[in-house]
Formats: C-alpha cells, sequence, structure tokens
C-alpha cells in the first residue's frame, strides 16, 4: 500500500498510483488532523473526495507518532498521549475514542486503533506498558462509533518479546476487529529478530482476516514476510528512497547520483514497464537528479512504487497457482545476488 501521509502520493496524481496496481493508499490521522483538519476533509465529502482517490484508503492512529516524533511527546497515560504539534507547537491530546472520531469524519475504509509503537531497543517495562496501553486503547476504540462500512484494525505490540508479544496478540484478537496488525517491529531490530518473530506471530492471527505489517517495504522484506503469512503491508520506502535519487532494482539499489550512470543508455531496470523505464535512459534520470529537477524526482517515484507493485502482483499470482515458494527462492536469488548501494 503506498504511502499517502497528507491525502497525497508524493509527486504523484491519483490516476498514475491507480495505473500502477495500487489498489489501497494510506492517510495518517496525526498530521491530517493539524491540516486541513478532520472537519475541512468532512465538510468537502471526506477523505476520498477531498484526495481525489476512489480506491480504500487505510488511515493509521497517530500511533506510529509515538515512535516517529517521540521527541515531541509530552504525556503518556492511560487516557491517551499528549503531543507538541510540529506545526505550531500546541499541545495536542490523542485518545481512542478522539482518533476513533477523527477517522470517522475523514471517512477512510479501514482505520487502525491507536496504538504504543516503541523503538528497538526498549526495556521490558517499557514494552509491558506499551501492550497494556496498547489492548486498553484498542478495548474503547473498538466500542466508539465509526462510519457507516468503515473497517477497524487492531495492532499487537511487544516488540520481539516473545511472552509480551504473545500477550498482545491474545488480547488483540480476542477482540471484533474486521484485521489485525503486527506493530512495533522494523524499528531499529535485526532483520533476523523481526523475521523470526514474524515467523510464529503472523501465524498466530486469525486466518480469515487479513494480516497487516506496519512498516516494511523492500523487496527482500516483503517477500520475507508474505512468505510468513503477511497479507497487507506499507512503508514509506519507495518513495523516500526515489525523493533520494535512488531507483529499486533486480540488481540492486542504484544510486542515480552516481557518475557512472552519466552515459548510461539502459533504463532503470530490464524488467520493468513503468513509464520511467519504457521512455527514458539512467543517464537522462541521472540529469535530472543532479540538476534537482522535479521530474526526475516523480520518475524514480512511478519506477520504485511500480517495482514493489509488480513485486507483490507476482507473488499474489503465485500464490494463487500454487508456485510461491519456487517464486520466491528464485526473486531472492535475483535481488541478492548484487548488494544494494549506499544510497
Amino acid at each position: 500500500m503506498p504511502v499517502g501521509t497528507k491525502a497525497t502520493v508524493k509527486s504523484l496524481h491519483p490516476d498514475e498510483v491507480r495505473a500502477l496496481g495500487a489498489h489501497v493508499i494510506l492517510g495518517n490521522t496525526y498530521h491530517l488532523h493539524f491540516r486541513p483538519g478532520e472537519e475541512v476533509i468532512e465538510s468537502l465529502g471526506g477523505i476520498h473526495a477531498f484526495s481525489g482517490w476512489d480506491g480504500p484508503i487505510l488511515t493509521d492512529s497517530g500511533g506510529f507518532q509515538v515512535f516517529s516524533l517521540r521527541d515531541t511527546i509530552l504525556g503518556l497515560d492511560d487516557e491517551g498521549v499528549t503531543f507538541r504539534s510540529v506545526y505550531d507547537g500546541s499541545a495536542a491530546h490523542f485518545k481512542p475514542e478522539g482518533v476513533a472520531e477523527i477517522q470517522r469524519r475523514l471517512g477512510s475504509d479501514i482505520a487502525m486503533c491507536l496504538d504504543v509503537c516503541l523503538p528497538a531497543p526498549a526495556s521490558r517495562q517499557e514494552l509491558e506498558q506499551a501492550v497494556l496501553l496498547t489492548t486498553n486503547w484498542a478495548e474503547r476504540q473498538a466500542a466508539a462509533p465509526k462510519a457507516p462500512g468503515q473497517l477497524r484494525f487492531g495492532i499487537s505490540q511487544g516488540g520481539i518479546d516473545d511472552e509480551l508479544r504473545r500477550r498482545s496478540l491474545e488480547e488483540i484478537s480476542a477482540l471484533p476487529f474486521d484485521g489485525y496488525a503486527l506493530g512495533g517491529l522494523a524499528v531499529g531490530e535485526s532483520r533476523e529478530e523481526m523475521l523470526d518473530c514474524v515467523e510464529w506471530a503472523a501465524p498466530a492471527l486469525a486466518q480469515d482476516k487479513p494480516r497487516y505489517f506496519m512498516g516494511i517495504g523492500d523487496p527482500i522484506g516483503i517477500l520475507e514476510v508474505i512468505s510468513r503469512g503477511v497479507d497487507m503491508f506499507d512503508c514509506v520506502l519507495p518513495t523516500r528512497t526515489a525523493r533520494t535519487g535512488s531507483a529499486l532494482t533486480w540488481g540492486g539499489r542504484l544510486n542515480l547520483r552516481n557518475a557512472r550512470f552519466a552515459r548510461d543508455p539502459d533504463p532503470l531496470d530490464e524488467d520493468c514497464g513503468c513509464p520511467a523505464c519504457i521512455r527514458f535512459s539512467r543517464a537522462y534520470i541521472r540529469h535530472l537528479v543532479t540538476q534537482e529537477e522535479i521530474l526526475g524526482l516523480r520518475l524514480l517515484s512511478l519506477h520504485n512504487l511500480w517495482f514493489v507493485l509488480d513485486l507483490t502482483a507476482r507473488a499474489r499470482a503465485a500464490i494463487e497457482r500454487g508456485t510461491f515458494t519456487a517464486f520466491r527462492r528464485d526473486a531472492l536469488a535475483r535481488l541478492a545476488h548484487v548488494p544494494e548501494e549506499e544510497t
């Protein structure tokens, strides 16, 4: 799911995102609450009409900002979390019922519960508090009103602590949600530790409801969590990597600022049907990037999103054919044979 934090996938028209193969995009409750505000979006017909995206939209709760904006937290207790706004410095209190109300007014299709996402490593005491608060808040949000037809997902926490993660999984799974997410992973622990946790945690979630890994977007990581039972995932990596001037390819990550691409006539990736690869060379895109032309960042965003969306489409088709194990083996061999360049 491409990330559109502020109701836009950065630099791209909604029709372009759809043409790349995206079915769902993300918006962020925290940021949309502050700018332009849920009352503005509601008055203009809801987030779909406001953003021009006519497909499903998932809204995060603000829980990830407990991790990403932890330096702005003024308080964290049973009632909720108080942030210092990144926009004007004012204090803003997020509680489960309030987050549910914001998402109701936004009119998103999937609303995530407020949770406590901690960076790794975190102490056991901190993780235990995160699990306690996340369950408490999930129970309250599960009982709060929501928009007609809106789905609501619960989130498990606990880091890579087996006991706490199992406790959180049991507590969240016992609540009547439409889907369940693994949160608090890919936040500083090693890839091996993260995958070891997903190996048993994903299958522990309901078999008949979506399983969502929050925050993974590199090609190898995507394949690894799919193989462990994850159905859906999001990450800013494809578009953020594009804005650094880098492309995701079957031959590794390419830093287009590298001088070796100055006369390279090849497309970013030979096995790619995106608008950038069909028409433009690495040399041209490098020129755009080094000259800080907006088109360069747009083309790389189109390419990187196409790459991961095509990868997941291929994985889905392989699952349907019953050949995913062979597909994963071959894809990982292709992706791993050349190390990614530093960006």
